[in-house]
């Protein structure tokens, strides 16, 4: 990777391109710091500090710390990523969407006009409720319109900002903007976790279980990267024929290929879905001001992740038994609205290709739903034990970090994204040259 770098550099486009990624990143990191206008960013900081109950930590770390401080970049690409999402499975179930995304690139323009609106109007239905939320709990300096019209016209500019930013930097830029904001963001809170780790773990302990704690913080740390690395690159690779046929005088075809289906199929979309679903409850109930007793207490208890895997209190770890369920159910989900075995097999037999041994059409369908349903299970199993591994280490030892296996496959798989990105742009800048010569 550091050679790949090294050697973009050395081209003047790419180099600029490289440069226009990190101004654009540099600008991110300032704005995290400008407070919403009229909020009490102190009170607010000792408020997000009482919320242990984890719901909250991954959304300031997918904010890069804005949430917490509540500057105007606290929603940050929330209400983009949510949109994008929502369209996608609008794009499966509404055929107008569906015909709109086979129209090529300018279907796609328009899909993505259609998603960026979808996004305002969701930063502003969520600016308005943390506007509303907080200022009924103090959190504003004055709770009035004028102080509430301020912190939603500010929260809502700073989101739409942000998308914004992403699509000049997939425009002029390296990668997809969307993704490297998101991963810049992840990054920023990563060096003050690890310095928490290691203050309460490392510092001020005897030499011998110093060693020993910092070991293992870094194995389990190495060994959760190795992991999710291997769970992107996993691909079950299927054998496709493709029958010879002539051409004027000539035979053509006979060539052999592979249909690709990769074992992490559905992504990180299961995690987030799953996370989602899980701290809703509680995030409603905060906004709210729950603060009660008895059952409904219990179950938010349950719900929140900090409290799983905690050896003094076993029953709120049947939260992660549901969060674990939510995860396989949301790979074959997700799987099964972006993915079609019909149309692969449709577009298979068109081409003239079959898989050796079995018919092309509706056996070939059914041969690839078997095959995809055996490795959407792997791949699920796999992200289960990326995104449990934090929960444990929680639990057992309250080693609570914001950067969980959530964080590191988003980061693993937009640098692997980013650096293939990266090559291809150098590979096609090395053959124009050659064609220019």
């Amino acid at each position: 990777m550091l050679t790949t770098l090294k050697n973009a550099f050395k081209i003047k486009e790419i180099r600029n391109k490289i440069l226009f990624t990190f101004g654009m990143l540099v600008v991110i990191r300032i704005g995290s710091q400008l407070p919403v206008p009229g909020v009490n960013t102190e009170f607010f900081s000792q408020w997000f500090a009482a919320q242990t109950g984890g719901a909250f930590s991954f959304f300031d770390a997918i904010t890069g710390g804005s949430f917490m401080t509540m500057s105007i970049l606290a929603l940050n690409i929330s209400p983009y990523i949510t949109s994008s999402i929502i369209m996608q499975l609008l794009t499966i179930a509404i055929p107008k969407l569906e015909e709109m995304q086979r129209e090529g690139e300018d279907g796609r323009k328009k899909i993505a006009t259609i998603t960026r609106y979808v996004t305002v109007g969701l930063a502003l239905i969520q600016s308005t409720a943390m506007a509303v939320g907080f200022g009924r709990q103090g959190y504003l300096i004055e709770y009035n319109a004028l102080n509430v019209i301020t912190t939603v016209v500010a929260l809502t500019a700073g989101s739409a900002f942000l998308m914004w930013v992403g699509e000049r930097i997939t425009e002029k830029g390296i990668g997809n903007g969307i993704s490297v904001v998101l991963v810049i963001n992840i990054i920023s809170q990563i060096p003050q976790d690890l310095r928490n780790l290691f203050t309460k773990f490392v510092f001020g302990k005897a030499p011998a279980t110093a060693i020993l704690a910092a070991v293992i913080i870094l194995a389990v740390i190495i060994l959760t990267v190795v992991l999710v690395i291997i769970l992107n690159a996993g691909v079950r690779k299927i054998p496709a024929q493709y029958a010879k046929k002539v051409q004027g005088r000539k035979m053509v075809g006979g060539a052999t290929s592979n249909i690709p289906l990769k074992v992490n199929t559905a992504g990180v979309i299961p995690v987030i879905f799953a996370s989602s679903i899980m701290e809703l409850p509680i995030i409603i109930s905060t906004f709210v001001g729950y603060n009660g007793t008895g059952v409904w207490s219990e179950i938010l208890k349950g719900l929140s992740s900090q409290n799983w895997c905690n050896p003094n209190q076993p029953i709120y770890s049947i939260g992660l038994i549901f969060y674990v369920v939510m995860i396989v159910f949301f790979a074959y989900f997700y799987t099964s609205v972006s993915f079609s075995p019909v149309m692969i097999a449709d577009n298979l037999k068109k081409q003239g290709g079959f898989i050796p041994g079995i018919r092309p059409g509706k056996a070939t369908s059914e041969y690839l739903t078997n095959v995809l349903n055996y490795i959407i299970f792997i791949g699920a199993v796999g992200l289960i034990i990326v995104s449990v591994i934090p929960f444990i280490f929680n639990g057992v030892f309250g080693a609570n970090v914001s950067f969980g296996g959530t964080s590191l496959i988003i980061i693993v798989s937009v640098i692997l994204e980013t650096v293939k990105s990266l090559e291809s742009q150098m590979l096609v800048r090395n053959y124009k040259g050659f064609l220019e010569d």
